[in-house]
């Protein structure tokens, strides 16, 4: 079959992200391209939390209101969601803890004869459904071995005795002639990026839904050759992140909006300093403390000024694995090219989100700074027509390398001279141009769908999925720009010269992309928002472009 979407849900503590996980890697080794929605609350036990994994013979970045397979760990799942069934859909349920009807399986009882851990009943329904889907048991094995790295040969043995009691095959999902590819999340791509673009150094105070750019790279640390640190709040992470970069090292750090609130000081410190560190914000629903495990897309507008005074820094938005992966490296090499500070910018849809991931698709490297050449004294802030100024690190016996938060003259002394000041400040600003100038050699707007047509979707982030989906099937064109800062004005008026109507797409309540484009002359004609801290899915936002293009 071409495509397939599965749901599941239990309680928090059920262990149905892992499940989900796993289901996902499964059907991947098969060939299918994943995108994996998690919906969690910010419990640690309790509520209800379900997966939808969704495979197709294509790639895929968002998941559909309808789903053909249920697995119910409780009965909240089968309440919930009963509705969302396909007409040929079925339920996959615990017989023990659930009534409905479908295909029940006593996973608690296998887990007790097996004397294993309650939580281990997603491991009975695993099991359970890779029979459904007619997976052969070894491909099941190996996938359980690669992910269950504790109580291994436990968890196959539950796996295998419910594998066992189902006597019939529900689905034919067959080897497709597709490459296997790895299931990363955009958290994990957004790591590798950073990775693969020379970081040195990690550094962040958990938030949701940035925490797993910690928990990967911490627990990656030696074989990918860096160091994390977990400071005691924000503004020691991004204080420390400034020390870092002083010394020479490349460093991110990672947080939400809550977190980067208290981030902004030393954001405009990186400025006046010169220090290249990058900043990667994980939008979640707010303000304040909102909705901590929920997505919004609103905080665009506070990223792209966030820090006092005049700042030259550079914003991107990826909208998918290979996107985060590539943006990320470029964040980190824009940002010790201009030594200003760059940023991130995803959210919670794109940050957990799991996807197929096609790393031979990118292609990028460290770059290298410009480093001093030793041939006449060491100013730090010496005057250069692109703004760029020559470093030396800390320890270097030559050199006397200033740090400063005043302003300043090229050795770093502190000055009140309006001349002098005028002058530095014109320094720092001309980065500007010469950073537009480099970002000539890269794409920063894509273009989807038919490049014809009348009628185009401007959207940003995580929505560029859902929003690629249903243009394929409404014949329409599809405008993602990649960079918001400095936005490119010129490259999105040519792109939509001969629309004649523009629809944007974003989740939030007021349209911060729509008001970006209206400051830069760019006409909006419809807006579709989305802001009760869920993404929208294909079948619900095709219903909604359908009535304003109809």
């Amino acid at each position: 079959m071409d495509e397939l979407s599965i749901l599941i849900g239990g309680k928090a503590g059920d262990g149905i992200r892992q499940a989900g996980t796993i289901i996902g890697k499964l059907i991947g080794r098969l060939g299918y391209r994943i995108f994996l929605y998690d919906d969690y609350p910010s419990l640690i036990r309790g509520g209800h939390n379900f997966s939808v994994i969704r495979a197709s013979g294509k790639k895929v970045l968002a998941h559909k209101d309808k789903v053909d397979i249920i697995v119910a760990l409780n009965q909240d799942t089968v309440e919930k969601h009963h509705e969302a069934l396909t007409k040929n859909g079925i339920i996959l349920y615990d017989s023990d803890k659930v009534k409905s009807e479908g295909v029940g399986l006593p996973f608690s009882q296998i887990v007790k004869e097996h004397e294993g851990a309650p939580i281990m009943r997603n491991t009975a329904a695993i099991g359970a459904f890779a029979k459904m889907i007619g997976a052969e048991w070894s491909l099941l094995e190996r996938v359980i071995k690669d992910t269950e790295k504790k109580a291994t040969s436990l968890n196959l043995k539950i796996a295998e005795a419910s594998y066992r009691l189902v006597g019939q095959r529900f689905f034919d999902m067959k080897q497709l002639p597709l490459k296997p590819l790895p299931i990363v999340s955009g958290n994990e791509a957004i790591a590798l990026g950073a990775v693969q673009a020379g970081l040195n150094l990690y550094i962040a105070y958990p938030m949701t839904p940035a925490s797993s750019i910690l928990h990967y790279l911490a627990s990656h640390e030696d074989e990918l050759g860096i160091v994390t640190v977990h400071p005691e709040n924000e503004i020691a992470v991004a204080v420390m992140a400034l020390g870092a970069a002083y010394a020479g090292a490349r460093t991110m750090v990672g947080t939400s909006g809550g977190g980067f609130a208290l981030m902004t000081e030393a954001i405009s410190l990186a400025s006046q300093g010169e220090y290249p560190v990058v900043f990667v914000e994980c939008q979640r629903a707010g303000p304040s403390t909102g909705v901590p495990t929920y997505t919004m897309q609103a905080d665009l507008h506070f990223v792209l000024n966030a820090g006092h005074g005049d700042i030259v820094r550079f914003v991107v938005a990826p909208g998918d694995t290979e996107e985060a992966f590539y943006l990320t490296a470029l964040a980190m090499n824009i940002a010790w090219e201009f030594q200003i500070p760059t940023f991130v910018l995803s959210d919670k849809h794109l940050s957990e989100s799991l996807f197929s991931f096609d790393p031979d698709t990118i292609e990028i490297g460290a770059s290298e700074p410009l480093l001093w050449d030793k041939k006449a004294p060491y100013k730090r802030y010496s005057f250069a027509p692109n703004g760029v100024s020559p470093l030396a690190f800390p320890g270097d016996p030559e050199a006397t390398v200033k740090g400063t938060s005043y302003e300043h003259d090229e050795y770093g002394i502190t000055t009140e001279d309006p001349a002098k000041i005028q002058k530095m400040q014109d320094k720092r600003l001309s980065k500007k141009p010469a950073l537009k100038k480099r970002l000539q050699q890269i794409e920063q707007v894509k273009i989807y769908g038919n490049e014809n047509s009348k009628t185009a979707i401007i959207c940003w982030g995580s929505t560029k999925g859902v929003c690629t989906e249903i243009a394929e099937e409404l014949d329409i064109k599809v405008v993602q720009p990649l960079i918001m800062e400095p936005f490119p004005v010129e490259s999105l008026k040519n792109t939509l010269a001969d629309v004649n109507k523009v629809i944007d797409i974003e989740t939030n309540a007021t349209g911060q992309l729509a008001r970006l484009l209206a400051c830069n002359g760019i006409t909006i004609h419809e807006t579709i928002l989305r802001y009760d801290s869920r993404p929208f899915t294909v079948d619900g936002l095709l219903n909604r472009v359908k009535e304003v293009i109809s």
